[in-house]
Order: structure tokens, then C-alpha cells, then sequence
């Protein structure tokens, strides 16, 4: 199923802030998931949003990067690291996961 609507647009902004955010985050992949993915998101929805990193950013790197993705997304954003993810919860983010 091929995102529409919200989230392709949402797609398309991480798609053109890839190479900035390699650049100034150390994201090394990004993609996302959850409703938004689903086509189940509605209006106040956050943006689940799945990130690898480079290079390990610390809290403050993190927490930097998921506000300046909140910012351009215009929405809350619910950052979540892939080393993080347990392994039953992650085999289905992995399985729904967009990269951009």
C-alpha cells in the first residue's frame, strides 16, 4: 500500500531534508510508521517516525532532532530509535516502515 494524502507529503519533506539531516543529525536512515503510515491518522495525529543514526547523538542530539522535525512537519513528532525497538513491537514497525 503506497502512503497517500498526509503522509506522502510528509514523505516528500524528509525526502528533500535527507542529505541536512544526515549532515547535522547523523541520521543515517529515517522512514515512518504507525497511522500516519496506515492511512489511519486524523487531525491532531503525531508522526511516528523511525531513525538510525551514524553517528549516536546523545539525549540532547535527540531530543534537538525530533523538535526540528516537529517543526517542519508542523506536527508533534514521536521519534523512535531502531537499536531501541523490542523485538516483537519492531518485527511489526520493520514489516510497516517507509524509508524515505
Amino acid at each position: 500500500m503506497q502512503p497517500g494524502g498526509e503522509c506522502a507529503r510528509i514523505i516528500s519533506v524528509l525526502r528533500e531534508k535527507k542529505r541536512y539531516l544526515a549532515e547535522t543529525y547523523h541520521v543515517g536512515s529515517i522512514g515512518i510508521f504507525g497511522s500516519c503510515r496506515r492511512g489511519e491518522e486524523h487531525e491532531g495525529s503525531d508522526v511516528d517516525i523511525l531513525v538510525e543514526f551514524s553517528e549516536v547523538p546523545g539525549i540532547f542530539g535527540f531530543l534537538r532532532l525530533e523538535q526540528y522535525l516537529s517543526e517542519l512537519l508542523g506536527r508533534k513528532v514521536d521519534l523512535v530509535e531502531k537499536s531501541a525497538l523490542k523485538p516483537r513491537i519492531g518485527r511489526r514497525i520493520q514489516n510497516e516502515v517507509v524509508y524515505v
